[in-house]
């Protein structure tokens, strides 16, 4: 039996075991390591909500906004596995406050951007240091928590961050457009960041020796990260240029080449960047593909309904922001309530599948959007049930990114969550807007003749926005009913028992727990 599997749990580690399983700091490191990455992901829909504002204070185009969000995600996206390799190699304290430091540096980038190239570079390298602070993040909440009872707690209040944190950067997003500048939803991470990197600092504590001092595989980052960006690419140039564009289908199909090359590579070279068995393993598997395609519903609708209420409906930003919090309260409650109560007690598809569903269902109302919409009988129900579904989802999909690791590959299977979130953020942000825009453009193209005076002009224009969300609307009703179908048929482990198991290795990241399943 292993140390970690031998000791009782939340009993105080034995000098120089390098275990912290017992720590007594583990829950004060919980609230600086949730705190860090609610700044990263509610640092992903923050600037919706201020982008308005930015694009016409900064000249950017209306092809080009998209980017303002995408070239964040792409970033953290492309680069999360290497970032989860080089906080193996680092060591993951080191790694968490160094992307805390650098995240900050690129937020005070953005706030102080003079144009759109500024603009877009910042956002990319928060992107980058977003990329190797979250994996850390994850890797020391899994090496902390081992309990069971006590990381279905832990992970239900990652979950809830991950999954509402994106609507809580709405609402304050709106505020700080409203009552500062849009300026200020950059700024405002800075604070955040140096919070989380002192408390990171003092409190926590993690294994002696758990560095992987691997060569790195650069082909691998190289191969992964080009792939990655020519799919988002080909996506954002079908808005401008069309599906037949030459360029347009030259990048789906360099990425196509550049993505197999890259599986053909990690399964040669000795220390790959993933290794295949990772995703290979049917549970796994299905939690990065079925949370990879919510996000992409997800991430488009978050964009759509915000300029809906403020473009639509002439909401105020913080009065859009308030708009949203019924669904923070729905995440928040699907997770640290449902998810986290149910989570020892039935198995993770019986969560995911229907929670999946009921955001489905969510979708569905929202594809009777129209102009003069009402809130209360339109809107509320459908944040509500898409809050309920993806907390509830959410909160066993993180667990789960880990399942039946091997010890070594743990860093590596924690970073691989986060990139099918961000990657399908990327991608659906891309896939949706092109969507509504062809949507959008072939309505107005139809309708625009038979309207004579100018207000009707502006009102079939309107109306052809609006067409444009339901269309794009109704194509995320259908991913989310796929992602629950993966998550049904895939993943087939059964509730977690009250205890961990480790596997056997070298060095300290064989303390890294799994949890034991009930098959």
């Amino acid at each position: 039996m292993s140390r970690t599997a031998s000791k009782a749990p939340g009993a105080p580690a034995a000098p120089g075991s390098g275990l912290v399983s017992g720590d007594p700091n583990r829950w004060k490191a919980l609230a600086f390591i949730a705190l860090a990455q609610l700044m990263v992901v509610l640092d992903a829909t923050i600037v919706n909500i201020a982008l308005p504002s930015a694009q016409q204070d900064l000249g950017i185009s209306d092809g080009n906004r998209q980017w303002v969000v995408t070239a964040y995600a792409l970033a953290f996206g492309g680069l999360l596995l290497f970032g989860g390799r080089i906080a193996d190699l680092w060591g993951r304290k080191r790694a968490f406050v160094t992307g805390l430091a650098g995240f900050a540096f690129a937020s005070a980038l953005g706030g102080a951007a003079a144009n759109e190239a500024m603009m877009f570079g910042a956002r990319a390298l928060q992107g980058v240091f977003g990329a190797l602070l979250a994996p850390a993040a994850l890797s020391l909440l899994a090496v902390m928590f081992t309990d069971a009872k006590e990381r279905a707690k832990a992970f239900g209040i990652y979950g809830a961050i991950a999954g509402g944190g994106g609507a809580v950067g709405l609402i304050l997003g709106g505020f700080l457009t409203e009552y500062l500048d849009w300026r200020w939803t950059f700024f405002v991470n800075i604070p955040f960041a140096i919070v989380a990197a002192l408390g990171a600092y003092f409190v926590i504590r993690e294994p002696e020796g758990g560095r992987n001092r691997n060569p790195l595989d650069i082909p691998g980052v190289l191969l992964s990260t080009l792939g990655l960006v020519s799919l988002v690419y080909g996506f954002t140039r079908a808005e401008s240029e069309g599906w037949s564009d030459s360029v347009t289908i030259g990048m789906f199909v360099a990425s196509g080449v550049l993505l197999l090359a890259f599986v053909l590579v990690e399964a040669k070279v000795k220390s790959p960047l993933l290794p295949l068995r990772v995703i290979t393993e049917r549970n796994r598997g299905g939690v990065y593909l079925s949370l990879g395609l919510a996000i992409i519903a997800m991430f488009g609708l978050f964009l759509f309904l915000t300029y809906y209420l403020q473009v639509v409906k002439g909401y105020s930003p913080v009065k859009t922001g308030f708009a949203f919090l019924p669904m923070i309260a729905g995440m928040i409650t699907g997770s640290t309530q449902i998810g986290t109560r149910l989570m020892t007690r039935v198995a993770p598809r019986l969560l995911m599948g229907p929670g999946f569903l009921v955001a489905a269902l969510g979708m569905l109302l929202l594809t009777q959007l129209e102009i003069g919409s009402s809130y209360a009988t339109l809107l509320l129900p459908a944040m509500v049930l898409l809050g309920l579904g993806m907390g509830t989802a959410f909160m066993p999909a993180m667990s789960l990114a880990t399942l039946g690791v091997q010890p070594r590959d743990a860093g590596v299977a924690s970073a691989m969550v986060n990139t099918s979130q961000q990657v399908g953020g990327a991608i659906g942000t891309a896939l949706l807007n092109t969507i509504a825009a062809s949507a959008t453009t072939s309505y107005i193209k139809d309708h625009i003749a038979s309207a004579g005076s100018r207000p009707q002009q502006q009102l079939v224009q309107l109306e052809g926005m609006v067409h444009g969300y339901t269309s794009a609307i109704w194509f995320a009703v259908g991913i989310l009913v796929a992602a629950s179908a993966i998550a049904v048929t895939l993943i087939n482990a059964g509730r977690p028992n009250m205890g961990t198991v480790t596997g056997s290795g070298q060095g300290a990241e064989d303390e890294v727990p799994v949890p034991v399943v009930a098959h």
